[in-house]
């Protein structure tokens, strides 16, 4: 099952240094490869693990060639990473095990739903009347797609996300709820993939849409009526709540926080846990945490906080007096 140094250059691309026949029979991280395994330099400020690595070959930047040379065989290329990427994808195109039943004999899948004849539905999925699913588009084991709900073209949905559940909609009454109906579906776009026990919610009466190439992590969260833009990336464990929209090539870092009914603009980046209250439309780079710190100082900080709009004010009045000299 192993592949060659020079096919793999063949089918990537990238220049060899070393013997084209050398056998390489997994992909490994730097620090831990031996002399079978492929390995990858993307950070500059790994280059120590580079010395010290057993890899059978590394691939690495022109700037790393030199110090890649001084301990052996290595593939140079522009951008390592994307080349590594790219390389486990043809690791696992060629090492792939048998496909399996187009629709597992366990999925659910009602009369009325439309599946192209190249999509592929895993063990215990459910796909509900009125769906439809793309050309070449996978869905995991135990994927739900709610009624009348789309995906389109190469998608990847992972193991039990929910796409079209109800979003959550009540009206307030006599100090009970009342069920707003969810009338809206989600429809999203090509070459989109959907991580582990994400849901996105159907909207209450447009859809909720996620555009082509989004990338959403695991145990994300997506409120009813969103709109997510092309290419964005969102870590895990994020949650959005309703009406949000999120521009194109946008970051999201893990566990953030982002409030309904806001936008954030394109190419807006927001660090990790951090909390979005409201709409950011210019790019950047953006970050809403209050840092960690022992219990007794982060109190301290946090009662100073909490008084800070009263020295705001008591500045400003101090400011509005006229200035008197006690100079004799």
């Amino acid at each position: 099952m192993a592949l060659t140094l020079g096919s793999i250059v063949a089918a990537l691309g990238g220049e060899l240094h070393g013997q084209a026949d050398a056998s390489i029979e997994r992909l490994a991280p730097l620090e831990s490869a031996g002399p079978a395994e492929l390995s990858f330099l993307s950070n500059p400020k790994y280059r120590q693990q580079l010395a010290a690595s057993r890899a059978g070959c590394v691939i690495v930047a022109p700037a790393m060639q030199e110090a890649a040379l001084a301990r052996g065989t290595c593939i140079v290329t522009d951008d390592p990473y994307l080349y590594f990427a790219r390389l486990t994808q043809l690791w696992k195109e060629r090492h792939a095990a048998g496909a399996g039943p187009r629709i597992h004999p366990s999925a659910v899948v009602d009369p009325q739903a439309v599946v192209d004849p190249t999509a592929r539905i895993g063990a215990m999925c459910v796909v509900e009347r009125g769906a439809r699913i793309g050309a070449h588009t996978v869905l995991k084991a135990r994927v739900t797609v709610a009624e009348d709900c789309v995906i389109g073209a190469r998608c990847i949905v992972q193991p039990g996300a929910v796409i079209g559940g109800d979003g959550f909609g009540f009206a307030p009454h006599e100090g009970a709820w009342i069920k707003i109906e969810q009338l809206g579906a989600v429809r999203i776009g090509d070459d989109v993939e959907i991580g582990a026990n994400t849901c996105i919610d159907r909207g209450a009466l447009d859809d909720t849409v996620i555009e082509d190439g989004v990338k959403l992590d695991n145990l994300i969260q997506v409120g009813h009526n969103c709109r997510i833009g092309k290419h964005t990336a969102i870590a895990g464990c994020t949650g959005i709540a309703g009406s949000a929209t999120i521009g194109a090539h946008c970051t999201i870092g893990g566990a953030a926080m982002i409030l309904g009914h806001l936008t954030l603009g394109d190419r807006v980046n927001i660090s990790a846990g951090s909390f979005v209250a409201r709409s950011i439309l210019k790019p950047g780079l953006y970050t809403g945490i209050f840092p960690i710190d022992d219990n007794a100082s982060w109190e301290k900080n946090a009662a100073t906080l909490r008084q800070l709009y009263q020295l705001r004010e008591r500045i400003k009045a101090l400011e509005k007096q006229p200035w008197t000299s006690t100079r004799s």
